[in-house]
């Protein structure tokens, strides 16, 4: 098992929490919003969430999601790439938080460098909104399939 994380800026934040006994994704905020002359455009954590998941896993090296706190190494199908995901908002932009197994036998480092910058620029330009911290976490080693 090897565990590491790459962290450009550390930003812990609250995050939201479901009411009225409707449940949310904990590690997910509830939207970020841009307001300009003509209104305000909400965009919802989980879309974000569900960015980060896609890109992430078309980064080079990435075999798939891990669960957060869960079992270590435990990929994720493809329709759950968001559960190894939190985002949260700070005062300088959104912060993210991804769980990744990547490929044996790559730089971890470069991998890592990838997913982070990737995942900041295409968050960039689908939203709009500024990406301040992105922390990876390597959450296993495995052989690709």
């Amino acid at each position: 098992m090897v565990r590491a994380c790459f962290v450009e800026r550390d930003l812990r934040l609250p995050v939201a929490t479901g009411r009225f006994g409707i449940r949310s994704n904990g590690s997910v905020e509830g939207g970020s919003t841009l307001s300009t002359s003509l209104g305000r455009i909400t965009i919802a954590g989980e879309a974000v969430a569900q960015i980060v998941g896609h890109t992430a896993a078309q980064c080079y090296g990435v075999v798939g999601m891990a669960a957060r706190g869960g079992r270590v190494g435990r990929l994720l199908a493809r329709d759950r790439l968001k559960q190894g995901i939190s985002v949260g908002r700070g005062p300088e932009g959104l912060t993210i938080e991804l769980h990744v197994v990547v490929e044996y036998g790559l730089n971890l480092a470069e991998v890592a460098s990838t997913i982070r910058s990737q995942v900041a620029y295409e968050v960039e330009r689908l939203t709009g909104l500024t990406v301040s911290a992105v922390e990876v976490h390597i959450e296993d080693v495995r052989r690709g399939s």
